[in-house]
Parts: C-alpha cells; sequence; structure tokens
C-alpha cells in the first residue's frame, strides 16, 4: 500500500472512506476534471494520486452495437 499524503488522509476522512475506493466511483460517474473540482485538487495532482495507488483509467471507443462490462476480483 503507497503511503498517503496529508491531503489524501484529509479527503478520505471528509468523504469517509478509502481513495482506492472514492476515487474509481467519483471517476466513473463524473469524469476526471469533475471529480479533480469535487476533491479541490488539480488534473496533474489527481493523475499523481491514481499513479500512486495504482488505479487504471482505461478510455474504450464502442460501435453503436457494442457493450463493455467490468468486473471486479474480490481478493
Amino acid at each position: 500500500m503507497a503511503k498517503k499524503s496529508k491531503k489524501m488522509l484529509q479527503v478520505e476522512k471528509k468523504f469517509r472512506q478509502p481513495l482506492e475506493e472514492l476515487l474509481p466511483r467519483l471517476i466513473n460517474d463524473k469524469g476526471l476534471t469533475d471529480t479533480a473540482e469535487e476533491l479541490g485538487l488539480g488534473k496533474a495532482t489527481l493523475g499523481y494520486w491514481l499513479l500512486k495507488l495504482q488505479i487504471r483509467v482505461v478510455r474504450v471507443a464502442l460501435k453503436p452495437d457494442e457493450e463493455i462490462e467490468v468486473t471486479t476480483k474480490k481478493g
């Protein structure tokens, strides 16, 4: 697990959940720019946090009749 900065810990405390759960949910719901804004961060800082926490953001292009399904692995 990555060592978290004071700001990272403050965000976790404010939202009452670990960044590893919070960030993917917010980014999926709002996108990178709005997530950064909601957390009071710059986009570069959010990008750094994602790298540090090993959270991958993947962009996929689908034609009209295609779908994508995301699954999670539980340890």
